[in-house]
């Protein structure tokens, strides 16, 4: 059985990324949404409005996002909106909030091992394609973020990001899961997403600002890892154990930081899940370009 292919590029630049998305050779079809992290008020380590503006517009995407499901300046849509403006992102792109406006669109997952329905904003029904645009580094309840990440508690409601938590039990404190039931509640909802746009997806992770925390942190620990470089694919399991890895084989000596986060939150297991449901393998090969 052939590989994923994952192609790498040590430029961490915008050429980078129009480089990558060419290497893939595929064109993203219809009406493109564009999910990434607008960053929560205070981190200083999202991927900025600046540095992926070229691949939005390669893409002719609208870029996406939902509100969260913890306090902060991203919970409600009127905040958050305020926060797109101040981080530029309204500034470069037409921006659609998916979950400004109830009620939500429910995706069946029949095989999920933990959670059997997953709640995303409604507006996810007016694209036909997407381009998830991922920074990666640690993340103090998932292990890690990345691809997948983006694809299950991103693409979430205000409501999924909660369901996702409590592993489908809406409970008084959500975020006290046992973490086995969570991570791969994730890994659940991720393959919904998948399965929604039948392959149309294309994924690019940046290996830069590499934090033991999360862009959703508002005093996220600074960089602890030298840029590593900039990661596509067609696979969403494939291009997130290459970043995995890639944290795993590096010498420098910040990836024990990033490491340490990973296995504490058995973050690998998104993965594992994700592949069994059919979303990618674990399995791939690595271009270098």
């Amino acid at each position: 059985m052939e590989k994923s292919k994952v192609y790498f590029t040590k430029d961490v630049s915008s050429l980078g990324f129009i480089k990558l998305y060419e290497a893939l050779g595929v064109s993203l079809p219809g009406k493109v949404a564009v999910k990434l992290h607008s960053g929560e008020h205070g981190n200083r380590n999202y991927l900025k409005p600046k540095f992926v503006k070229d691949i939005v517009e390669k893409v002719g995407g609208v870029v996406v996002e939902c509100n969260t499901a913890y306090p902060g300046e991203r919970d409600t849509s009127l905040k958050h909106k305020k926060l797109l403006e101040n981080h530029g992102w309204t500034k470069y792109f037409t921006v659609d909030l998916l979950d400004e406006e109830g009620p939500d669109l429910e995706l069946a997952i029949p095989n999920g091992l933990q959670i059997k329905k997953n709640f995303v904003g409604k507006n996810l029904a007016n694209y036909d394609s997407m381009l998830v645009l991922s920074h990666f580094k640690g993340h103090a309840m998932g292990g890690f973020g990345g691809a997948l990440k983006q694809l299950s508690i991103g693409c979430a409601s205000s409501y999924g990001k909660a369901y996702i938590h409590g592993a489908g039990v809406m409970s008084q404190n959500v975020f006290a899961t046992e973490q086995i039931s969570f991570v791969t509640a994730m890994g659940d909802a991720a393959s919904s997403i998948h399965n929604y746009f039948q392959g149309n997806i294309v994924y690019i992770n940046a290996m830069v600002n590499i934090s033991r925390d999360c862009d959703c942190d508002s005093n996220a620990s600074l960089p602890c890892m030298k840029d590593i470089g900039l990661f596509a694919s067609l696979d969403a399991v494939a291009i997130d154990k290459a970043c995995v890895d890639m944290i795993y084989q590096s010498d420098d000596s910040g990836k024990d930081a990033v490491i340490s986060r990973i296995e504490e939150k058995k973050g690998t297991i998104i993965l594992e899940t994700a592949n069994q449901l059919g979303v990618g393998s674990l399995e791939y090969e690595l271009i270098e370009i």
